[in-house]
Formats: C-alpha cells, structure tokens, sequence
C-alpha cells in the first residue's frame, strides 16, 4: 500500500486512526497493539508470505535482545550473542537482496556458470534490518532493553517508517510508545501533522511525479545511444530534482503521519542541496541512514581517532558499504565509492585550508556560492550512477555531461533560414524530448528555486515539532512563511490537499521503496 493511493487515504488511514483513538480511551497497551497489527496489515498488502518474514526476523531479533540485555556486561557469551544475531541480520539481508548480485559478479569475474532463481526482494529488508542491528547492538551495549514484545513488534513495524525509513533508535521511540497521547495536543498534533502529510504528498504526485518523465526519457534513451551535453544534464538535472522531492515528500509524510498518533519520528531530510561540501550533504540526506553508519560502521572501524590514512581508509570504507546498502548492483557500489572518494577530498581540502590559515570551511557570500555549486554538481554526478542500469549507461551520460559526445541543438530550431545558417557552420541538431519546448527547463528552474531559496518543512513547523532532532534555527522571532493553526493556513492546506490527491493519476512507488 502507497501512502498516494486512495485505499491507503480513505480507508486505511480513517480506520487506523479510529481504531487507535478508540481504544487508548480505555488502555494504552491495546492501542499500541492496535497500531502493531494496522502495521503489519500495511506490509502484508504488497504480499502476504513476506509478513511471516518479518515476524520470524521480528521474532529473533526480540528473543536475541533480550538474551543479551539478561547476559552480564564484558562476558564473552554477550559478545558472542551480538555477533550471532547480528551475523544471522546479515545473512538474511544477504539472501534476499545480494544473492543475485554476487552469483552474477562471480560469474563475470571468474568465468563460472552459477545459477540461482530470482530472489524477489522483500519490500524494506534493508531498513528493518539496520533497524533491528541498531537495536541489537543498543542492548548489548546496555542502552537498550525490552521485555515486552508488542512494543517491540511495533517499534519494528510502525508503518509510516516500515517502508523507507527513518531507521529509528529503541531509545527514542519506546517511551513515546510508553507514554503515548498522555499530552492532550490532539488537535494541534492532527492539524499540523494532517497539513505536514499533505505537503509531502504535494511534493510527490505533483513536483517528484511531474518531473519524472524528463528524467525517464534521460535514462531510457541513454541505454542504446550516448545522449550529449543538453540531453545529458536536462536529464540529470530533472533525476536530481525528482529523487529529492520523491525522498522529501516520504520523509514529511512519515513524520505528518506519526505526529497524528501524537510520535514524533526523527528527522531525516534537511534541505541537502544547501550543503557547502560533501560532508554537509551527508548531514543532510538521509540523515538516520548516516547517523547509522556513523554509530555503527565509522565509530567501530575507528572513525578520526587515527592516522590520516586510516581516517581516509575509514571514510572510504563507510561509504562503499552504505552504497552497496542501497541496491545489489555495480553502480550502487561506484556511487558509494564516488562518495568515500569525495568525502577523503572534502577531509583533506579542508585539512590544507587550515594549515594556510584561511579556516575551514568559506565564510564569504562569494566562496560559500562557490562551495555550494561545487558541491551540488558533484552529488548531481553521483545521482547518474545512482539512477542508471548499468555503469555503461552512467558513462554515456557522463560523458555527454563533460560535452564529449558532442553537442546538439533543438530540432525546432533546424528549420528556416537560421536553421539552414546554423547547420551550414556544423551545428547538429536532436529530436529528443528533452530539447522540445521549455517544459523540462522551466520544471528545473522553478524545482531548484524551491530547494535552495525557499524555508524547509523542518523550518516552517518547527514551533509544533513535528520531528525529533530537527535543526530549525532562531524561533525568537515568528515569521510569515512559519505554519500556524490559523483559517490562511487552512485554506492553502486544502488547495495543495486537493491539487495533491487529484494528481494521483497513475500509482508511482518511493524511490526508495526499492532499498
């Protein structure tokens, strides 16, 4: 079930959310029951054998935290317990969604003929999973612990994450569960998270959706003919702007759900295409994914508490692993290495500025303009390789971003006595979509107006908290663009509502449902 479907609008949510209200009014442990099961009927809906898949790993994950949590602190047997459960987290993620991958890249690499039936991916393994070792290693190291398996089968289950994150910390979401609704916010919780909901499935039916073709025709066309320079980053360009509304619009519309159940979920986008280098990005984009690499993979590897080679080495590292994260194929892998490739330059460039005196990051409006678009064409290169089939589709394209497949013209300019001059000097010219008209242009210009220039949600909510951790600045002063429960702000919440649900022509998954 989609969170831009009708079924998931008009039944499912009215009913999870009767469900839930009617029956905290007597007890709060059947309403987090309640919620645990409107949960699992939620992952069921795509297919149903795969809710045994999660009950058994739910299953085994509780047990194996609760065995370690009773063990004594710095036994060998604790240790052995985590790496047990940890190492079966693995092998079961491994299964599903790697299997594949690595019986194809032996048979690449060595010249083997291994087969293996296509393994169907069980939607949000990747996220349950980094969920449930997090929780795992949490207890071990006596952070986390519970007793109570409704709570954790919740914890695990709770559908506005289930799919495509945050990848939550036990720490931050059991008391909230424990103390669920004690405030009596209700109507502020359900008109700010209700207008929240509403402007992530703004950004996804109408900005994420509508951009999408452009990106679509890039990445098709791309696969049989190098594309060139204006194809190349029309088409980039429209990808770039599309995943982030797609992620964006998920991210708001999670935490919008939660807060209608009084649980605020951490956040987890925070305008990434403001950041000034690479670091910032990460700090930014899919932050409960770094935080997790960070706490769980940097930290343990040795993180900067190291020589400089092996901090680098330590980045790198992180980095290639998050990229296999996301997907079993080699351009996830040269994506995440892009990224530790970037990041060990970003380390060392700002290592040089301090040892010449200039600081470390630009505080000029010039130098910090500068940063940002250096940083923003970097990610946009790496978006290529996160987005194509293959890594020769992703060199075509990068190719003709760097104008080495050439340069054409719009066909519509090819006829006339200009056209004739034009072609008389060598000019070519390309039928593609992407050069037809200012459509995909305009679409660009106005997307990366409202990503850099405009207050995030994080900003213009930030009074009501709809998220845990959001950095939202100075809230001294109100400002205009700052949402309150006024009859203005009502009214826009419904123009965007309306114009939202009436673009829900056809169903379009998450782009990271796929993870």
């Amino acid at each position: 079930m989609l969170f831009n479907s009708y079924e998931f609008l008009f039944l499912y949510l009215p009913a999870a959310l009767a469900g839930f209200y009617g029956l905290i009014r007597y007890r709060r442990d059947f309403a987090i029951a309640w919620l645990g099961l409107v949960s699992l009927f939620f992952y069921g809906w795509w297919n149903l054998a795969y809710v045994l898949l999660l009950l058994a790993s739910i299953g085994f994950n509780f047990a194996a935290g609760y065995r370690i949590s009773l063990t004594p602190e710095g036994s060998a047997a604790r240790r052995w317990m985590l790496a047990g459960a940890v190492a079966a987290d693995l092998a079961l993620l491994g299964y599903y969604k790697y299997a594949n991958f690595f019986v194809r890249a032996a048979n690449d690499l060595a010249g083997m003929h291994w087969s293996l039936e296509e393994i169907a991916l069980p939607l949000g393994i990747s996220f349950f999973s980094f969920t449930q070792i997090a929780y795992l290693v949490d207890a071990y190291r006596g952070r986390a612990r519970e007793y109570r398996f409704a709570p954790y089968l919740l914890f695990v289950t709770y559908f506005p994450h289930l799919i495509a994150g945050p990848i939550l910390h036990h720490g931050e979401m059991m008391p909230q569960f424990a103390r669920c609704r004690e405030d009596r916010r209700v109507a502020e919780d359900f008109a700010a998270g209700f207008t929240l909901f509403l402007f992530g499935l703004f950004k996804k039916t109408v900005l994420a959706d509508g951009i999408a073709p452009y990106a679509q025709d890039l990445f098709a066309s791309a696969q049989g003919q190098p594309p060139m320079f204006l194809e190349s980053w029309i088409g980039a360009l429209a990808y770039t702007f599309q995943l982030y509304f797609d992620f964006s619009g998920y991210s708001d519309m999670a935490i919008g759900l939660s807060q209608l159940f009084g649980i605020r979920l951490p956040v987890n986008f925070d305008s990434p295409y403001k950041a000034a280098d690479i670091a910032d990005f990460w700090r930014r984009w899919h932050m409960t994914l770094s935080r997790f690499l960070r706490d769980y993979l940097y930290i343990p590897l040795g993180g900067n508490r190291c020589t400089a080679w092996r901090h680098s080495l330590n980045l790198f590292l992180t980095m290639l692993l998050g990229g296999l994260w996301h997907g079993a194929n080699w351009t996830f892998v040269a994506w995440g290495a892009l990224h530790g490739a970037y990041l060990v330059l970003n380390h060392g460039w700002r290592a040089l500025r301090i040892r010449l005196g200039w600081g470390a990051d630009p505080v000029s409006g010039p130098g910090r303009i500068a940063a940002r678009s250096l940083t923003f064409a970097a990610v946009v290169f790496g978006w290529v390789l996160f987005r194509a089939d293959s890594l020769a589709t992703a060199a075509g394209i990068v190719h003709g971003m760097l104008g080495l497949n050439g340069l054409a013209l719009p066909a519509s300019l090819e006829n006339g006595a200009f056209g004739a001059r034009l072609a008389a000097d060598g000019w070519r010219f390309s039928a593609s979509p992407l050069l037809h008209g200012a459509g995909p242009v305009l679409w660009i210009a106005a997307l990366a107006l409202v990503c850099i220039a405009m207050p995030n949600t994080n900003q213009i909510f930030a009074r009501f908290q709809p998220s845990l951790n959001a950095s939202v600045g100075d809230l001294s002063e109100s400002r205009f663009w700052q949402w309150r429960p006024s009859v203005t702000w009502a009214l826009l919440a419904i123009g965007i509502g309306v114009v939202a649900v009436c673009s829900i022509s056809e169903l379009s998954e998450f782009i990271y449902f796929q993870f």
